[in-house]
């Protein structure tokens, strides 16, 4: 996902998302007919059951031949139209839809009935459909996902009865052909990785939005957030069962709360293979967008100094694939963390700030470092500190003030100005009045799509810290190797085959690629992941071919 985004559901509900795999990843189901099923016990076929199998349904793409030897003769027009054009019709259909939200409704009805169409509609239109099935859009879905409730997808998960996970997950079966929604259509998509492998887990704990727990219609656990060890042991138990039934899953957490997204990070990480796309996805995208600022400015990794003005899960996850980028490139630990600033509602974390987290704390400055006189806002710290980057995830809208860039460009040649947050209402700064007010010197990436800017006749592209250009690569290259965890050398991989698809000679030219190549970019990033899951010695497949194991292991939305 980009970089942070307002949770209505006071962050209730994290989501973990496996792709289990037994046997060879990428070689699971290919997207062909199933003709095992669909029979009836007296070995009639049943064409009821395929038409509502989503993996095997083709609708009208059915043959004649197929409808007779499938039971479905009668049960479809007459016509048999091919993928190609379902597609056409399916965009047609979306296209007349009122809004986002309802093109996200109707693609979630696509992807009930026709996975292979779904995702052809969303291969051949990856761009324009991204921000429909993944931020922003998806947002208001979660919103409004009790009132929009049609039907189950994937695993739900309740504290409440903690005996139900092994159950829950032993009903699936090899494969199981759970629905993929959110960020693993995008693994799909932009990936390859297949439908029937990667299944949404929901870990419901209770929430504490009184709005959700009043509103009649919410399907999930009416009572107050479950904390403390209690929390920690439903966890451990997902872990354990997922861990059992499926050794070669990787887990993918996503939307948990600052401090227990990073302690389940820190208990299983070096155990397991896992992932957080809030904190590692997130900064290791922002790293690459670095690494490519830093290759335009000459500045390298190691003269950096950053200002992050959002100290949470994204900010602080920033803040640490900077800092490790710094050592990379030869200071000390200690020296790259007092090179980075990390600024909250607060203002500057200082050793003497109320209730600093544990993951903000080798952040938090020294108290004499600062005069006791002086605010530690925003603009102030940006004025004693003259950051070369500027990092926007605080959700503040305009929080990057003419005087705040000016300042900073005061100081630096060629500022760079990541203002993050997502959506539009919450971006720190617009590109345009970043460019402007530096006459076209700041180098600015943003989470938001956001147009080019035309300025003195320059045409001036700008990127998107996307995380979509780096999760699914991500996740296919840890699949491919079969890695037993995720590394730092594999995030860091990562990043660098990001930012080396950006095209950084032009003038104007964006520091990031272009989302619209994420199937291409994905396998890159997949090649540069396995290769070195590899030299780290946590891969357990044997690599021969690298570049063509990832080709073979991505799944094509073909009808068989």
């Amino acid at each position: 996902m980009a970089p942070p985004r307002n949770r209505a559901q006071d962050d209730h509900q994290g989501r973990g998302k496996g792709h289990p795999g037994k046997g060879h990843p990428g070689k699971g189901h290919s997207g062909k007919d199933h003709s095992g099923k669909g029979h009836t016990g007296r070995g009639r076929p049943d064409g009821h059951a395929l038409l509502t199998d989503p993996l095997s349904n083709k609708g009208v793409a059915f043959t004649q031949e197929e409808r007779e030897r499938h039971g479905l003769v009668g049960m479809l027009p007459p016509a048999v139209l091919s993928l190609e054009l379902q597609a056409r019709r399916a965009w047609e259909q979306l296209q007349a839809q009122p809004d986002d939200l309802a093109k996200n409704v109707y693609l979630e009805q696509l992807h009930d009935r026709n996975e292979v169409l779904y995702f052809r509609l969303l291969c051949d239109h990856l761009t324009e459909l991204l921000p429909i099935v993944y931020d922003p859009t998806v947002g208001e879905a979660v919103k409004r996902y009790s009132h929009e409730y049609r039907r189950p997808r994937g695993v739900y998960l309740s504290i409440d009865r903690p005996q139900d996970i092994r159950p829950a997950f032993e009903a699936l079966g090899l494969g199981g052909m759970q629905l993929a929604v959110g960020k693993l259509a995008v693994y799909t998509a932009a990936a390859g990785i297949h439908p029937g492998r990667a299944v949404p887990v929901m870990l419901d704990v209770g929430t504490g939005n009184q709005a959700l727990l009043n509103d009649p219609l919410y399907v999930g656990n009416r009572h107050n957030r479950v904390r403390g060890e209690a929390y920690d042991a439903f966890v451990a138990a997902f872990v354990e069962a997922v861990g059992e039934l499926f050794p070669q899953a990787l887990l993918h957490w996503e939307d948990f709360g600052p401090g227990n997204g990073r302690r389940i990070l820190q208990q299983y990480g070096e155990k397991i293979c896992t992932f957080n796309d809030d904190m590692q996805g997130t900064g290791a995208i922002t790293l690459a967008c670095v690494m490519n600022a830093a290759r335009v400015t000459g500045t390298p990794m190691r003269d950096q100094r950053v200002v992050i003005f959002g100290a949470g899960t994204a900010g602080v996850g920033i803040a640490d694939q900077l800092r490790d980028a710094m050592v990379r490139d030869g200071l000390d630990p200690e020296e790259a963390t007092r090179r980075i600033w990390c600024v909250d509602r607060q203002g500057l974390l200082r050793q003497s700030t109320e209730g600093l987290r544990d993951y903000q704390q080798p952040y938090a400055r020294p108290d004499d470092e600062w005069p006791d006189d002086r605010p530690a806002d925003l603009p102030s710290v940006v004025d004693q500190a003259q950051p070369t980057v500027l990092v926007g995830t605080s959700t503040r809208h305009g929080a990057f003030t003419q005087d705040v860039v000016r300042s900073m460009a005061r100081h630096v040649d060629r500022p760079v100005v990541l203002p993050l947050s997502n959506p539009t209402e919450k971006i720190e700064a617009m590109p345009e009045d970043v460019l402007r007010w530096t006459g076209g010197k700041a180098l600015v990436a943003t989470g938001i799509p956001v147009p080019p800017v035309e300025l003195d006749g320059t045409t001036y592209v700008i990127g998107q810290a996307n995380n979509a250009l780096l999760y699914p690569g991500l996740g296919l290259g840890a699949v491919v190797a079969r890695a037993e965890r995720i590394t730092d050398g594999m995030l860091q991989a990562a990043a660098e085959a990001v930012a080396g698809l950006a095209d950084l000679p032009e003038p104007g030219a964006a520091l990031l690629p272009e989302v619209q190549n994420l199937r291409t970019s994905s396998a890159v990033v997949a090649t540069a992941v396995a290769r070195r899951a590899a030299e780290e010695g946590v891969a357990r497949a044997g690599l021969d071919d690298v570049i063509q194991q990832v080709q073979d292991a991505m799944w094509q939305p073909e009808y068989g």
